[in-house]
């Protein structure tokens, strides 16, 4: 490995802190920066700074030591941000990588640097190992935290990976080939969304040729899936029923993947499977589309200008598109 772990006189030799809140897309997308870092600190312990949701996913990637998780800290919450300095500042830290990378970690930044030796990989000006970070770099964000790493010594950065996701899909009893179909998304944005009726429409062809519809979400979905189902009952929804090693497990088995621009269209894609992400304006594929070896982005700036038969053409083996 280039370079060597950085030291601290006040602390443990080698205290290391990696920062990744969220949310679940880019959590599984810093997989490989994970992996880098472990491997340059390969002597040393390192804690991840994370959400509860992802805290488990933290323990079970082997690349940290420990995990400790943040309540949202918010500038209207400064106590989140006293209790959360409390933890970190008894670790003391020698290095911290902030792939988190947003502006309301600058107060972290200054309570935590302040009056000690310690190194900081990150956007704040002054931080040791700074990169700017500018609205003109169109790169995906695996791309930047990569060129981050490599600033701050740590080079080799590969590809995210899942292989140590486990689940268990068999428990579902899906008896025939089937596809995932993920018609969630943020509450806040439902301009990432595919119409609901238009899921159907493709689940119905699917159906019809063989293929299972299988429906995977939050309880957030409930009323797209319940519409979905109304529309062809057929659809299987597996709603609220799926841990992340669950999904990983059915995108191991399944033919494809069709869903928003949403969290677990990039975990379905990490575990191998092949997915049609759909996007509209709302966001770039270039900064933030999933990662995996058969990615097909379908973007139209309003979703509701998305056919059912441009989704089916794109499908893996299809030669023409024919909706019912």
């Amino acid at each position: 490995m280039a370079g060597s772990p950085p030291t601290n006189a006040d602390g443990p030799r080698g205290a290391v802190l990696v920062i990744k809140l969220g949310a679940l897309g880019d959590f599984l997308l810093a997989q490989g920066c994970f992996a880098a870092i472990r491997a340059y600190h390969r002597h040393d312990r390192i804690t991840l700074l994370t959400r509860d949701a992802y805290a488990q996913l933290g323990w079970e990637c082997g690349c940290f030591d420990d995990v400790v998780t943040e309540a949202r800290l918010s500038w209207r919450a400064p106590g989140n941000y006293l209790r959360i300095l409390a933890e970190l500042r008894q670790r003391r830290f020698a290095r911290v990588y902030d792939l988190q990378r947003t502006a309301r970690l600058r107060i972290l930044y200054h309570l935590l640097v302040a009056g000690r030796s310690l190194e900081w990989s990150g956007v704040f000006r002054g931080c040791s190992h700074y990169v700017p970070d500018l609205p003109e770099d169109r790169r995906h964000a695996v791309d930047k935290w990569t060129s981050q790493l490599e600033a701050a010594g740590v080079v080799g950065v590969g590809p995210p990976r899942l292989d140590w996701l486990k689940g268990n899909a068999s428990r579902f009893g899906l008896a025939r080939p089937f596809a995932l179909l993920v018609p969630g998304g943020v509450p806040r944005r439902p301009q990432k969304r595919w119409p609901a009726p238009r899921y159907a429409a493709l689940a119905r062809y699917l159906d019809e040729r063989g293929t299972l519809p299988v429906l995977i979400g939050t309880a957030a979905e409930a009323s797209a899936v319940a519409e979905i189902r109304s529309l062809c009952p057929a659809a299987v929804s597996l709603l609220d029923q799926t841990s992340f090693g669950d999904i990983a497990d059915l995108a191991r088995g399944a033919r494809f993947a069709v869903g928003n621009d949403t969290g677990p269209m990039h975990l379905i894609s990490l575990a191998g499977c092949s997915v049609i992400s759909l996007y509209s304006d709302e966001s770039d594929p270039a900064l933030t589309k999933p990662q995996g070896p058969r990615v097909t982005i379908l973007q139209r700036p309003d979703l509701r200008g998305l056919e059912v038969a441009d989704v089916i053409a794109a499908l893996p083996g299809q030669r023409e598109a024919r909706p019912s």
